[in-house]
């Protein structure tokens, strides 16, 4: 199975450097938010059939909010969304068009072959 992770501050039309996994990985779950600054960011998460260099179909997209204090090092991050609907209200219209952008120049077959539902996820 290939997959892929694009973090993208939470207005940002372009990713982040690091994966989710990078970003949150020595944070803390934050219990409460009192006396927290808090950057606001969306996690994406590709997947397709074929090995882990390049895919052969993009099959599946999930979608999470996440906020960090990166002083303090805690972290919310919210539950994996996988419909359609809430996929694209959590995206702007600017990430929607760099990630189809991203996938259609970066594995043209994979993106050819991918279902109409999952390229329907990228139109307005």
């Amino acid at each position: 199975m290939w997959k892929r992770n694009f973090v993208f501050q939470a207005e940002e039309a372009v990713p982040l450097e690091q994966t989710e996994n990078e970003l949150f990985h020595e944070t803390e779950p934050a219990l409460d938010s009192s006396g927290l600054q808090m950057d606001k960011y969306i996690s994406v998460w590709l997947q397709g059939d074929g090995d882990e260099q390049a895919p052969s179909v993009y099959t599946t997209m999930y979608v999470r909010t996440a906020t960090l204090d990166p002083v303090k090092k805690v972290a919310f991050l919210q539950p994996l969304q996988g419909r359609t609907h809430q996929i694209k209200s959590m995206l702007s219209v600017q990430q929607k068009l760099y990630l189809r952008d991203w996938l259609s120049t970066t594995h043209p077959q994979a993106w050819q072959e991918a279902d109409e539902h999952f390229q329907a996820i990228f139109s307005d």
